[in-house]
């Protein structure tokens, strides 16, 4: 993986009316977040047996799989290599962040990269202790949980729960940042997910 070049400026990213993500990321994108929101709703709101919250988990994992291989082989803007930026295009990006004016950033930003490898750590880590957890109802075990000793499974348990809550605070960041964009800078980042295309001004 390469880091994107620090040369890449607002300007020379600005692609107004192009084509932004294509068709796999997109369909992604929204499988994730209601598989993610799913999972979260049935793991603290669902019955006392959590089958559809497993297999909404089975689902977030395979989505993350698809996506680190879609993030080699996928188009530009979906590539890892695309959004991997050095510091100082990270933090020259914040420094202008509270201007009000679109940035009109080529795929996502630096901060916005950031992000989704945040998301993605996160909410795969979670998901993937939940394969290890055990609250010892004899119903709700996870899948790999005989494979690790009682002390292990208790860890994985208590870190499923943490992460949870991790998961709900960077979904309202991510939600709070769409508002942010479109109410300050006057850039609609939800348009793009769905056509695939920025709007031609």
């Amino acid at each position: 993986m390469t880091v994107a070049s620090a040369d890449h400026s607002l300007e020379t990213q600005k692609k107004t009316g192009a084509p932004v993500w294509d068709l796999p990321l997109r369909l992604f994108h929204w499988l994730f977040a209601g598989s993610v929101a799913a999972a979260w709703g049935l793991g603290k709101f669902g019955p006392d047996v959590m089958t559809l919250h497993f297999w909404f988990g089975y689902a977030v994992l395979a989505l993350i799989a698809f996506r680190l291989i879609w993030g080699f082989i996928g188009s530009e803007t979906a590539r890892f290599s695309s959004f991997v930026y050095s510091p100082k295009t990270l933090f020259s990006y914040i420094a202008k962040l509270p201007k009000r004016q679109a940035s009109n950033w080529k795929g996502h930003s630096p901060l916005g990269g950031l992000f989704v490898f945040l998301l993605l750590g996160v909410i795969g880590a979670q998901a993937a202790l939940g394969l290890f957890a055990d609250p010892e109802d004899y119903i709700n075990v996870g899948p790999l949980a005989s494979w690790a000793g009682i002390d292990s499974v208790r860890t994985a348990l208590a870190w499923h729960g943490i992460l949870a809550r991790a998961t709900l605070i960077l979904v309202v960041l991510h939600v709070a940042a769409i508002f942010f964009y479109r109410l300050w800078k006057r850039e609609d980042l939800v348009t793009p997910m769905i056509k695939g295309s920025r709007k031609a001004k």
